[in-house]
């Protein structure tokens, strides 16, 4: 069994910044890539960045130049560095990742169970 867990959501003014993190632990052989999105209110989720195993990172317009995304493979982790903070950036954030629990064995993806963000003055 393999879990993901966000953690580093909040409140925060506009301009601010926060940091997420998101842990997976059980059963993991391996990760490849390992991302971050987001689903505000009555929307559907969008991606926000994603970082594969050798450390290509890819973002969505919105996060270009205010979020980076970065990965400690040793610890199984992903973090997502936010500057510059919007309104429009309140949503939950969800971190996932394409996980091997067994050697030779399929890459499934999981998902974590969300850390709120609410940017307001």
């Amino acid at each position: 069994q393999v879990q993901l867990v966000e953690s580093g959501g909040g409140l925060v003014q506009p301009g601010g910044s926060l940091r997420l993190s998101c842990a997976a632990s059980g059963t993991i052989v391996s990760i490849s890539s390992m991302g971050w999105s987001r689903q505000a209110p009555g929307k559907e989720r969008d991606l926000v960045a994603v970082i594969t195993s050798d450390g290509t990172t890819n973002y969505a317009d919105s996060a270009k130049g205010r979020f980076t995304i970065s990965r400690d493979s040793a610890k199984n982790s992903v973090y997502l560095q936010m500057n510059s903070l919007e309104p429009e950036d309140t949503a939950v954030y969800y971190c996932n990742a394409i996980i091997r629990t067994k050697r030779f064995g399929p890459q499934s993806n999981y998902w974590g169970q969300g850390t709120q963000v609410a940017v307001s003055s």
